[in-house]
């Protein structure tokens, strides 16, 4: 039942399309509630995740992940020990998915989550999201890739 349901998720991305990895900075302008973009600061800084590119563009319904893969309280994962690259090879967290088989895996395309420094320092001078309390943003105006991979 697992394999038919995780087959059926495949399909449906294969389908909608994924899309480029500039989709997961796209902007909400129709004001849907999708739970918007999460980027999580800790073990390593930054990696995105986005709400509209699983919810809206692929077409996932909120109960597939939450509360079985993630809490529904933002950035509740980056506080538990096991929230790191390995958990996620290992098939959990974004891994449930991000297998290599269901949707990209997470050995691979660093760069469509791993925004690195630049990327999380960008989004932060734009407004899209609020700094770490007591960290300094650098002033560097060009984008980045993941870093510490």
């Amino acid at each position: 039942m697992k394999k038919n349901f995780l087959l059926f998720l495949l399909c449906s991305a294969i389908m909608l399309g994924l899309g480029s990895a500039n989709n997961i900075f796209a902007e909400d302008d129709e004001g849907e509630d999708h739970g918007g973009d999460i980027v999580y600061t800790y073990p390593l800084k930054a990696v995105i995740f986005s709400h509209k590119a699983h919810v809206e563009d692929i077409g996932l319904q909120c109960e597939w992940c939450h509360d079985s893969t993630f809490e529904m309280e933002a950035l509740h994962m980056q506080e538990e020990a096991q929230f790191d690259m390995e958990s996620l090879c290992n098939e959990k967290y974004c891994g449930t998915c991000h297998n290599g088989d269901i949707s990209f895996s997470t050995t691979t395309q660093c760069a469509r989550c791993h925004i690195g420094k630049k990327g999380y320092d960008k989004m932060v001078r734009e407004g899209l999201i609020e700094p770490v309390e007591g960290e300094e943003v650098s002033g560097d105006e060009e984008g980045g890739h993941g870093e510490g991979h």
